[in-house]
C-alpha cells in the first residue's frame, strides 16, 4: 500500500530541488561575474537570504511530515543510493561543511582573515561536540532496542498472542505503544541533528562576507545537486547493464528448450540459451521471450 506521506514529501522534494537548481544558477552567475557586474552588499545579502529561506522551507516541511511518519526520513526513497550512502541521521553531516571551507581556501576561492580563521576553528569545535551528542543519543536509542525492558515486552506480547482470543489484539495494542515511543525518540533525534545542520550553516555564514557567502553556498549546493545527478546516472547505468546481462545469451544454444509436460514451448516462444560453466554443474539458463512473457528458466543439461 502506498505511503501518502512519502508521496507528498517526494513531490515536494522534487519541486524543492528544482527551485534549488535555479537558485544555484543565480549564485554561480554572481560568483563568476564579480569583476564584470559589481553587486552591492545589500544585493548580495538578499541573494544569500533567498538561499537560507529556501533551506528553511525544506526543514519546516520535513518536520511537519515527520509528525505523521518520522521513519521515512531514516530510509528516504526520494534519494538515490549514492545520496543515501552519505546520510548522517537523515541528512548531511555538519562537519563536512568545514572540509568544504578548507578546500575553497586551498583553491583561493575563499581568502579569509586571521579573525575569520580563528572563529571558524572555534565553530568547528563546537559543532563537533554537538555532532557527538547526537551520535550518542542515536547509539543510546539503538542499544535500547535490545535492553531488558524491550525483551520483556517482546515476551509479554508473545504470551498474549499464544493465549488466543482477545490476547492478540492486546498484544498489538501494547506493541503499537512501544513502537510509537521508539518513533517519537527517533523524531526527536532527527530534529536535533537538523538543528546542528542549521546552526552550522548560520555559524559559517555569520563569519563570512556577503561575497564569500555567495561563493560558499554555490560550492555547497553544487556538491549536493551533482551528487543527486551522479547517483541517478549510476542507478540508470546499473539497470541498463542488468538488462543487457539478462539477454546476453549464446546463439549456438538457441534451439535447446525445456518442455512443460506435453507442450513444447519452442512452438510459441523464441529464446536463447547459454551454458555457464561452473554454475550448478553446467546447467543451461534460457531467456524465454514472448508477447507477454520474459523470464529465466533453468533447463536440464
Amino acid at each position: 500500500m502506498a505511503n501518502t506521506v512519502v508521496e507528498i514529501f517526494s513531490q515536494f522534494y522534487e519541486n524543492w530541488t528544482g527551485k534549488l537548481e535555479e537558485i544555484l544558477q543565480k549564485l554561480l552567475q554572481v560568483s563568476n561575474q564579480r569583476t564584470e557586474v559589481v553587486k552591492t552588499e545589500q544585493e548580495l545579502q538578499a541573494l544569500v537570504s533567498t538561499v537560507t529561506s529556501h533551506l528553511k522551507e525544506y526543514y519546516t516541511t520535513k518536520w511537519a511530515a515527520a509528525r505523521a511518519d518520522a521513519l521515512i526520513f531514516f530510509s528516504p526513497t526520494w534519494l538515490n543510493p549514492l545520496e543515501n550512502a552519505q546520510l548522517w541521521v537523515t541528512g548531511w553531516k555538519p562537519s563536512t561543511v568545514f572540509r568544504l571551507v578548507d578546500n575553497l581556501k586551498k583553491g583561493d576561492v575563499l581568502v579569509m582573515t586571521e579573525d575569520q580563521e580563528k572563529k571558524t576553528e572555534e565553530l568547528k569545535k563546537r559543532i563537533r561536540m554537538e555532532e557527538e551528542k547526537v551520535e550518542r543519543e542515536m547509539e543510546r536509542q539503538q542499544v535500547a532496542m535490545a535492553d531488558r525492558k524491550m525483551v520483556e515486552l517482546a515476551k509479554f506480547t508473545n504470551r498474549l498472542r499464544s493465549a488466543g482470543g482477545a490476547g492478540g489484539d492486546k498484544a498489538d495494542a501494547v506493541a503499537k505503544v512501544a513502537v510509537s515511543e521508539v518513533i517519537g525518540e527517533l523524531e526527536r533525534i532527527m530534529k536535533a541533528s537538523d538543528c546542528v545542520r542549521l546552526k552550522t550553516l548560520k555559524g559559517v555564514l555569520d563569519l563570512l562576507t556577503p561575497m564569500q557567502s555567495v561563493d560558499f553556498l554555490a560550492a555547497n549546493i553544487t556538491t549536493q545537486l551533482r551528487l543527486k545527478q551522479w547517483g541517478k546516472k549510476k542507478k540508470k547505468d546499473d539497470m541498463a547493464e542488468a538488462d543487457e546481462t539478462a539477454i546476453n545469451v549464446n546463439q549456438d544454444n538457441a534451439g535447446e528448450w525445456r518442455s512443460y509436460g506435453s507442450v513444447d514451448i519452442r512452438e510459441e516462444f523464441k529464446g536463447k540459451c547459454e551454458k555457464r560453466n561452473g554454475l550448478n554443474g553446467g546447467a543451461r539458463w534460457c531467456v524465454i521471450e514472448g508477447p507477454r512473457l520474459r523470464k529465466h528458466e533453468q533447463s536440464e543439461t
